[in-house]
């Protein structure tokens, strides 16, 4: 009798700890390496909007359910504001929102689907950020695209889907703040 009370305890918590499905995924973006483009403090505006049709970032589809939605535990578009603000100072601009250049950076598209079956799981992510950069004469708009792959065995760990879209944004992110062809419009 005293050993079956032990066994019910552990049996319940374990059987409580496998249910337990995460609402939100924690996605932590980091700056890369950005290369200095000025070195005349030159003024920009800095903009960044979320134009995605849903919040949601990882959609679970496993056969015969309805597809799970989790979004992220802090909205995209700050952690993006924050990374492209930081990333274009350390470019050489001064962010100025009074600036005659501007630009603004718009989360298109960000999304892991994730097909879950018995004992594998894959997931596709992709992320799509157009940029539009002004100057008192024209207009210069991009669009950038990134794509990545995961498969593994039995259902995927949040922590596993957290890293890989961090990396997809951190690499995307990089390749906007180190592209030669947008800085030379700005500074036009």
């Amino acid at each position: 009798m005293k050993l079956l009370i032990p066994i019910l305890l552990s049996t319940l918590l374990l059987t409580a700890c496998a249910s337990y499905e995460p609402t939100h995924v924690g996605l932590n973006p980091t700056l890369g390496a950005v290369k200095l483009q000025t070195e005349a403090d030159f003024p920009v505006m800095v903009d960044t909007i979320d134009t995605r049709e849903a919040s949601f970032v990882v959609r679970f589809n496993e056969e015969g359910k309805a597809p799970r939605l989790v979004s992220a535990s802090e909205p995209v578009r700050q952690q993006l504001e924050k990374l492209f603000r930081n990333g274009m100072n350390k470019a050489g601009y001064v962010i100025d929102p009074a600036a005659r250049n501007s630009v603004q950076f718009q989360l298109n598209y960000l999304l892991a689907d994730v097909t879950d079956s018995t004992f594998s799981f894959e997931s596709k992510t992709r992320l799509v950020i157009n940029v539009l950069a002004k100057n008192s004469q024209q207009e210069f708009t991009k669009s950038y695209n990134a794509n990545g792959y995961l498969k593994g065995s039995l259902s995927p760990d949040f922590a596993t889907l957290e890293l890989d879209i961090t990396q997809l944004v951190d690499k995307l992110t990089t390749e906007i703040l180190n592209d030669e062809e947008l800085h030379q419009f700005i500074q036009r």
